[in-house]
């Protein structure tokens, strides 16, 4: 199967199914001797796992990544990293009902078609389970991008109708501290507990909901991103449509934009008194020709509603016959609040690949 690796430089294998013994990452292009803290790796992956709360699934991953390569006295060495994460709480049989049974929005069809075969435990390599292994392979890109003081945050800045209003970026971590004050993640508090509330009623409905998750990238250098095909917001755009359940990503001033004049929309550059160049208003959303500019990235990424719902409905099976199926196991009402580290640790990659790749464009004068 193809189209399990992503990135050039900075360049990312996962594998591994829902349901298997484990699944991984393999990350090859990584400099060595950055440091590898193995706290903060846990952590990005803590937030993504399941059973953190009444509003997501209840299986119970510790999601515990054990390095088996390309790290020695604590520092990369240069050579490509295995990162491991053991699945511990598969229930196989919570999926019997849908062996021969295409479930309504999944990739059951699309894969049994193109493969002749598939992995009907959980959707084995189609789950959003892989994403624990690009969370732990983002957590290391955000390391190195730490180290040129380039920070990435992301918040549920919508869940449904329920919108969240812009929230000031003061400081990265303390945008991250009021965001994990609660449950959903969202960095507003009030609208936060009204987005609870509305998730738990679908819930209790047996219902799904979606959402949105907004990202900014600080303290990006200018000049990362390619001419033409490789410009920094398509890229961006790749990696989160690669994500599962993802329906759409606008970056700046997005559809938004499409309403708006020209006099309106440009943004005007000015010189700071530190002799910096910004721009007055930043509706490019930090990307200009496909090159970044040095202003905050922003980017927005829309996911759809869980496509397992706890309702009956009509469908086919593998021979072509009427059927019908309701959803069974354990499974998130809506995705957002897990989906918040995805979308850093994919932003994390594509950055780190660009930096990487922006290192020689200039000769030394």
């Amino acid at each position: 199967m193809a189209g399990n690796s992503f990135g050039q430089l900075f360049r990312i294998t996962t594998f591994g199914e829902s349901h298997g013994e484990a699944i991984g990452v393999i990350i090859d292009g990584c400099p060595s001797q950055l440091p590898v803290d193995m706290e903060y790796i846990q952590g990005e992956l803590d937030k993504r796992k399941p059973g953190q709360s009444k509003i997501t699934t209840q299986r119970k991953e510790s999601d515990t990544v054990r390095i088996l390569s390309g790290v020695f006295e604590g520092k990369t060495t240069g050579t490509p990293i295995m990162m491991l994460i053991p699945n511990e709480d598969q229930r196989s049989k919570d999926y019997s009902h849908n062996t021969d049974v295409f479930r309504p929005s999944h990739a059951d069809y699309t894969y049994q078609t193109k493969y002749g075969i598939r992995d009907h435990r959980g959707g084995g390599r189609s789950s959003a389970r892989e994403t624990a292994a690009r969370v732990a392979a983002g957590a290391l890109a955000k390391l190195l991008l730490k180290t040129q003081g380039i920070e990435i945050v992301a918040h549920v800045s919508s869940v449904g109708k329920i919108n969240a209003p812009n929230v000031e970026i003061i400081s990265a971590q303390a945008f991250i501290d009021e965001r994990e004050k609660n449950i959903v993640r969202c960095a507003d508090p009030a609208t936060a507990e009204e987005m609870i509330t509305y998730i738990d009623s679908v819930r209790l409905d047996g219902d799904t909901v979606g959402g949105k998750v907004s990202c900014h990238i600080l303290n990006c250098p200018v000049g990362l991103g390619e001419p033409v095909f490789d410009k920094l917001h398509a890229e961006l755009g790749k990696a989160m449509l690669s994500i599962n359940a993802v329906h759409g990503f606008e970056f700046g001033s997005g559809f938004e934009g499409s309403e708006m004049r020209g006099s309106e929309h440009n943004d005007i550059f000015v010189k700071t008194h530190l002799g910096d160049v910004k721009t007055i208003t930043n509706y490019s959303g930090g990307i200009q020709g496909g090159i970044s500019n040095g202003m905050p990235i922003d980017f927005k990424v829309a996911f759809k509603p869980v496509a397992t719902i706890m309702h009956k409905q009509a469908t086919i099976d593998a021979a072509g016959n009427d059927a019908e199926i309701s959803g069974k196991g354990r499974h998130d009402p809506c995705v957002v609040p897990r989906a918040v580290p995805i979308v850093e640790a994919m932003a994390a990659l594509v950055i780190a690949d660009h930096w990487l790749r922006n290192r020689n464009t200039i000769l030394p004068q």
